[in-house]
């Protein structure tokens, strides 16, 4: 009552679990050649299975035959499936010749047409016998040989993830390539096992190929443990495109594979499906990436195709279709560096001239006194106030009067160059320092220049024309002080000096 029962257990069954596996695996990224390696290598023992199953509902003279021309061909490409599938995932493809990829893996297949023109089975049996409910093969050399040489193929490949599996320093890759080589051990002892011994009418024929449900269901381990030959598709795809931080998926050797929208729009003058993320990244972030080193927060710039921005990008090794990558989330914090920056400057200058403030032109004044002290040189202070400033302001509003300051800085700053430093004290009064001074000419040459320029650059204000005129008072280090508060009274009193004469000469 048991026996109708038999085919559909130890034939039926296994071709459907093969037939899932391979479709299985081939969707889940059918342009991948790992995934079309490993689904005909399934649908290999997907044919020995259903070869087996025809042999058994057929009469015993139907064996030979079947066995020559479906089981052999079948079995006999199987090896160098594998073989290659392991060269394929480990990258080391990369390293072999033209010539010589993927052509090596399939040399055995010469046997096949050499055995129809010599019309001699190399690697099947040839006699069957009835043995119960099984019609079993007589093994014979060929057998033993074909048996053999596929175990060698097996185990060469076994030899060369083993290898791999020490040398790479990815945890995930070799979590995953235990699994896998675990499984092709298993897989082969079965194999070794009961290919080499017989067992008579207690085994159905061939009983080693149920190794090959020990190899796909350590296969199917590692695909759900490890996102093993994952899906063409991203898992949480949603998450990646909608996130605001700007996404790269790239390969360690900087091939852009994945750009969320964010980082598209973020780098909309880069297409980045061409471009190398060596040529985007700031090579302090480049470094970090060759050598594998850990990113958090770290702010550096990148270049979006039309300048260089900040950002602050977060960065981890991940592992997508069995290669090393790194994924980067970039976030653009140009506008807050440039608020930082404005914050900093503001600090240290007047905000209307963009002229230093008083408290970094004395922070730097004390430092030339310094260097003038030890270098036994002279040093000018100069102070200017303008005159007539207070009735502008009252004639035309304190527009025409900011103006006219913004105006007057620049004139000032351009005589002054990079001979010394200008600054504005307050109001309509600015300072400035020489270094180094050899006469109290050259400081009447600065102020002469200043007086030029105001002539030549009129300040236009609507349709009037503004005069600027200045009073000035200057001091010279050490002569009229050695410390910053007597030189500037010095140069204060010498400017009131100047400009109560001026009024009375008119």
């Amino acid at each position: 009552m048991l026996e109708p029962l038999i085919p559909i257990v130890l034939y039926v069954l296994p071709m459907l679990f093969f037939f899932y596996m391979g479709i299985d695996v081939l969707l889940r990224n059918p342009k991948k050649s790992e995934h079309r390696l490993v689904s005909i290598a399934i649908g290999c023992y997907f044919l020995l299975f259903l070869e087996e199953y025809v042999r058994y509902q057929l009469p015993l003279e139907y064996s030979s035959v079947l066995s020559a021309f479906w089981f052999a061909n079948v079995g006999i490409i199987l090896p160098g499936l594998g073989f290659h599938f392991i060269v394929k995932i480990s990258g080391t493809y990369r390293k072999m010749p033209k010539w010589l990829y993927p052509y090596i893996f399939y040399l055995p297949l010469l046997i096949i047409p050499l055995a129809i023109i010599n019309d001699t089975q190399y690697i099947s049996s040839q006699q069957f016998v009835a043995a119960g409910i099984w019609k079993l093969p007589v093994y014979n050399t060929s057998y033993y040989a074909a048996l053999t040489a596929s175990i060698l193929i097996s185990v060469a490949s076994l030899v060369f993830l083993s290898r791999y599996q020490a040398s790479n320093r990815s945890s995930e890759h070799q979590a995953i390539y235990r699994v896998l080589r675990y499984g092709m051990i298993l897989s082969l002892s079965w194999i070794a096992f009961f290919g080499y011994f017989q067992f008579g009418e207690k085994l159905p024929p061939y009983p080693y190929l149920y190794g090959g449900l020990i190899w796909c269901f350590t296969l199917q381990v590692a695909m759900k443990k490890y996102e093993f030959l994952n899906f063409n598709h991203h898992r949480y795809k949603k998450l990646f495109d909608m996130n605001p931080a700007a996404i790269l998926l790239a390969r360690r050797f900087g091939t852009i594979k994945e750009a969320n929208p964010s980082a598209r729009q973020l780098f909309s003058f880069v297409d980045l499906d061409i471009t190398n993320l060596n040529t985007i990244a700031s090579q302090e972030l480049w470094k970090k990436l060759q050598q594998q080193q850990g990113i958090i927060d770290m702010e550096t710039k990148i270049w979006n195709g039309e300048q260089w921005i900040d950002i602050l990008v977060k960065g981890d090794y991940v592992v997508v279709d069995h290669e090393d990558h790194v994924i980067l989330i970039m976030r653009d914090i140009t506008i807050k560096k440039e608020q930082q920056r404005q914050i900093a400057f503001l600090a240290y200058h007047d905000s209307l001239t963009e002229l230093p403030n008083r408290r970094y032109f004395y922070q730097e004044l004390e430092k030339c006194m310094v260097k003038a002290q030890q270098q036994q040189e002279q040093l000018a202070i100069i102070l200017i106030d303008l005159d007539y400033f207070k009735e502008t302001n009252d004639r035309y509003g304190h527009q025409a009067g900011d103006e006219m300051l913004q105006h007057t800085a620049k004139l000032i700053q351009q005589a002054v160059g990079n001979t010394g430093m200008v600054a504005r004290l307050g109001g309509d009064e600015f300072v400035l320092f020489i270094h180094p001074v050899e006469h109290r000419i050259q400081v009447q040459k600065i102020l002469n220049q200043i007086n030029t320029l105001f002539a030549q650059a009129q300040f236009v204000y609507g349709e009037d024309t503004l005069a600027i005129s200045m009073s000035s008072g200057a001091s010279i280090y050490p002569q009229d002080g050695t410390d910053v508060d007597t030189l500037l009274n010095h140069a204060d009193k010498a400017m009131y000096r100047n400009k109560h004469q001026r009024k009375l000469k008119i």
